[in-house]
């Protein structure tokens, strides 16, 4: 076992921006650069292996081979997924399934997410929910005159802040913004409101009219960024300022998921010293051990 760092799959959404490859260090051939799956085993993009050993093969290879490295919290498979997301223009307005409505029509997990915000414009915000509580035929009126805007709960964000959204939740990156996102290991999106915009091909992309009124949840949100730290069922994540050294261990119940958001520096173990630079992304096994992250440097550290 050893400190493992992962090569990103990427997506090119019409939404992208340059940020990703310019300042997290992510290679990519398409100059526009929407995501970077930094953590995943999802089968519509998985990461691969950089060093050591098992370079050159995916983590789901290995996990498959090794799932003591998963832990006891985890079921055979890795749980969640974490994301680099540069939003140079606003995403669509949407919203996830839980884990019985994905796994009925999907085949898929649910999502609930969180958002760590990276990088934004001074005047950047997302839309979380609604700014009142909607009855059932409201929100598909809404829908059907395309004023669905006009119920959007709007949160001015800035860097360091942290929003937990459930499964079920309406909401939008909007643009200016670079986002951190731990979320459960899915790719299932409806889109319920994509501005009219169509994609490189001149075409009107998706929309999931009905599922989504399956699945959203129409009270007002109440609810505001959960600070530096985030904790649900399915992961515990923290974003941690490093000046000088930083203890953390891997125990038999999970492993650990380390991402570097903010300059460089080393992770040292008893036999092993690893790099890391803002972009990059470490898997540890569970039952590792004791590490120590050294340098001036900012990571997030995830765990199930």
């Amino acid at each position: 076992m050893y400190p493992m760092k992962l090569i990103p799959p990427t997506k090119d959404y019409i939404w992208g921006g340059e940020k990703l490859k310019t300042e997290y260090n992510i290679s990519s051939a398409s100059s526009r650069l929407a995501e970077a799956w930094i953590l995943s085993v999802h089968p519509d993009g998985e990461s691969v292996i950089k060093n050591g050993k098992f370079s050159g093969k995916t983590l789901s290879e290995i996990l498959s081979e090794n799932k003591n490295f998963l832990g006891e919290n985890s079921d055979g498979n890795l749980p969640i997924m974490f994301k680099f997301i540069d939003a140079k223009k606003d995403l669509s307005i949407q919203v996830h399934p839980d884990d019985d409505y994905a796994k009925k029509y999907e085949g898929d997990n649910g999502k609930t997410e969180a958002w760590f915000i990276l990088d934004c414009d001074d005047d950047a915000e997302i839309i979380f929910g609604f700014n009142k509580t909607l009855s059932k035929e409201e929100f598909i009126k809404a829908i059907e005159e395309e004023n669905l805007e006009s119920f959007a709960n709007r949160v001015k964000v800035k860097k360091g802040d942290c929003f937990l959204i459930e499964a079920g939740t309406l909401h939008a990156i909007c643009k200016g913004i670079v986002i951190g996102e731990v979320q459960q290991s899915s790719n299932v999106t409806y889109r319920v409101y994509d501005y009219g915009r169509t994609d490189d091909n001149g075409n009107k992309r998706e929309l999931h009219i009905q599922k989504a009124i399956d699945v959203t949840r129409l009270e007002k949100c109440e609810k505001t960024s959960v600070g530096g730290k985030v904790s649900c069922k399915y992961f515990e994540s923290e974003m941690i300022e490093i000046q000088g050294e930083y203890k953390s261990v891997a125990d038999e119940k999970s492993f650990v998921s380390i991402v570097c958001t903010e300059e460089y520096g080393t992770i040292e173990t008893n036999n092993t010293i690893t790099e890391i630079k803002k972009g990059d992304s470490i898997f540890i096994p569970a039952s590792f051990g004791e590490f120590k992250i050294k340098g001036n440097l900012t990571v997030i550290e995830t765990r199930v």
